[in-house]
């Protein structure tokens, strides 16, 4: 992994441009993100991740070192993409439900065993989607997100990606996390292990985040990204504008709330069907 390492980043510095080389290193990329052995951010074992900034380096080789071709399925489906991004292969052994109407999984992307997928949803390259998450119809999971171990992504939610800056960190979901309908998350937020997410929160990197149950704020620094706690329940809520308009025109602004932590009646409403996986 340290020869890719090493080519990766001479390639992206333009010290390498034989083409056999790039080629075989975009080969060699796919097949350890197909299979899940690289990943842009990886989980520490302590509750810490790291972002691997070279993987998201050979991403953009693919991008930078390709040709568009045509894709098309037929003369009323037609696609033209870069011919080294096409849809990822998946196999029925592979174990991965993919109801049809209308979805996509790129090339570049692990979906591991028992991930349901429902018409239409849609897996961009570099995203880690771990075993039993259901992605929902018109959800989409962006670039490099890295998706925990069933996650349930309701409809219509949104998981921004990132490419660049290649230093910045994608969108991590951890294991066991409920993000409802039309939710969206993005610039790297993190969401801790069981947190439940309301239909309609949006976290962003510049969102604050008041926590009613410990009286605290949580936000963004120059040192760590947003990060929702393990097992917060957070709703969509709103806060009033104190400048001399806002007060005249009672103006508020929406602000995410955590309004409790997860107990008994919460695993109860979020619990996931075992038979669907």
């Amino acid at each position: 992994m340290e020869n890719l390492k090493s080519l990766i980043l001479e390639i992206s510095d333009n010290k390498i441009s034989d083409i056999n080389t790039i080629k075989h290193v975009q080969n060699e990329l796919l097949n350890n993100l197909n299979n899940g052995i690289l990943r842009s951010a990886s989980p520490n074992g302590d509750g810490t991740w790291t972002v691997n900034e070279w993987v998201k380096k050979g991403i953009l080789i693919l991008f930078k070192y390709s040709s568009i071709v045509n894709m098309s399925v037929d003369k009323t489906l037609r696609f033209f993409d870069k011919d080294t991004l096409a849809t990822k292969e998946i196999k029925l052994e592979d174990g991965v439900r993919i109801v049809p109407g209308g979805s996509t999984i790129r090339n570049g992307c692990y979906v591991a065993k028992s991930v349901i997928c429902m018409p239409p949803m849609y897996i961009n390259i570099g995203s880690y989607i771990d075993e039993g998450t259901m992605i929902d119809s018109h959800a989409l999971v962006g670039t490099c997100a890295q998706i925990g171990k069933r996650v349930h992504l309701s409809a219509a939610s949104q998981i921004g990606g990132v490419l660049e800056p290649a230093g910045a960190r994608p969108v991590i979901i951890e294991d066991d996390v409920m993000i409802g309908g039309n939710c969206g998350i993005y610039e790297g937020v993190m969401v801790k292990k069981r947190a439940v997410l309301g239909s309609g929160v949006i976290l962003t990197a510049s969102t604050k985040v008041y926590d009613l149950v410990y009286e605290t704020i949580l936000s963004s620094s120059s040192d760590s990204i947003l990060t929702i706690p393990e097992g917060a329940v957070v709703v969509p809520g709103a806060r009033r504008i104190n400048t001399e308009f806002g007060i005249a025109n009672n103006l508020s602004i929406s602000t995410p709330i955590i309004i409790k932590y997860r107990d008994d009646k919460t695993d109860a409403k979020t619990a996931l069907e075992s038979a669907l996986r």
